[in-house]
């Protein structure tokens, strides 16, 4: 009998039921550990990874992945193939379906993956994009429900650029009836129509959603605070200029972790730079889990892939 999530695309966690991410958290737990249970689960099966966006923990976590459930990975950077001399998302999509059982898609533009989307018949994976980070997020999400087995009453603290990550946990958490608070700069701030959708999304699992310019308004209730570079790919040049916006406020350091609960965890999906949104004191301390949360991707994608590509799951 074929599983609700199979052949489903990802693009930003909307297409989720909170039960069908609760199966992939609980999954991803279950195959983190005991994952020979899994070894031959996706044998034969095939996943092409389009990277237009450099990459470190997605092509790890994907390509060692697959090669774990017994299937195989296929990277093709958007440079080195058709699609970097302009071939039409039509053609690639059609092609590649004849060829793979999904696609991981690494790139800029969310109408990119959409359209390989709609014109492929395979799955297609969002593995990032400027507004959305979804694998990212259920990395996230399973590393917050290991440590408190519910997301109930939990409050994750986002501090920094209103990016991908950011829109991702706010649509993420609220699915799951996590409560998110955001903390930017004026003018930093989440998407408006992103923040309009997870409250929306929020108001059928009773999460609280609040977007605020006041890092400590939200930190004295956090469980988890979290933050991320504060110039993402492509905004490098801008680096400088984010930082005297940023800094000192919106920089998580010892004070920051102290105000939230007692024992109020770290969080970032790296790469981190210490100095800036983060120290060295927050990041290589005790209270800092994100090496956790970096394995995580590979569990929480290894039971992403499992679920839309096994018809039985």
């Amino acid at each position: 009998m074929k599983n609700e999530l199979y052949g489903k695309d990802i693009l930003d966690l909307t297409e989720l039921t909170t039960e069908q991410i609760m199966e992939i958290i609980e999954l991803a737990v279950e195959m983190k550990k005991k994952p020979s249970d899994y070894a031959d689960s996706l044998k034969g099966k095939i996943l092409g990874m389009v990277f237009a966006k450099a990459s470190t923990r997605t092509r790890l976590s994907f390509e060692a992945g697959m090669l774990q459930l017994g299937g195989h990975a296929i990277v093709l950077n958007s440079q080195d193939s058709q699609i970097g001399r302009g071939e039409p998302i039509k053609d690639t999509a059609n092609v590649m379906s004849g060829y793979l059982d999904s696609i991981m898609i690494r790139t800029y533009e969310d109408a990119e993956v959409a359209a390989l989307a709609e014109n492929s018949t395979i799955p297609v994976i969002n593995g990032l994009t400027d507004l959305h980070h979804p694998c990212q997020c259920l990395a996230d999400l399973q590393t917050i429900y290991e440590w408190k087995k519910t997301f109930n009453d939990v409050n994750l603290v986002y501090i920094g650029d209103g990016n991908n990550v950011a829109h991702s946990l706010l649509i993420g958490g609220a699915k799951v009836g996590l409560n998110v608070a955001v903390a930017s700069p004026k003018g930093f701030e989440p998407a408006a129509h992103i923040v309009s959708q997870a409250k929306e999304l929020a108001k059928e699992t009773g999460a609280v959603i609040t977007i605020t310019d006041n890092p400590d308004s939200v930190t004295g209730s956090a469980d988890f605070i979290y933050t991320d570079t504060w110039a993402s790919m492509g905004q490098e040049e801008d680096k400088a200029i984010r930082e005297s916006v940023f800094l000192p406020d919106y920089q998580v350091n010892d004070s920051m972790m102290q105000a939230g609960a007692s024992d109020c965890k770290f969080m970032h999906c790296l790469p981190a730079y210490r100095g800036s949104e983060v120290t060295a004191s927050v990041i290589d301390g005790p209270q800092s889990i994100i090496y956790q949360e970096a394995e995580n991707r590979l569990h929480a994608q290894k039971a992403l892939m499992f679920k839309l590509m096994k018809a039985d799951a």
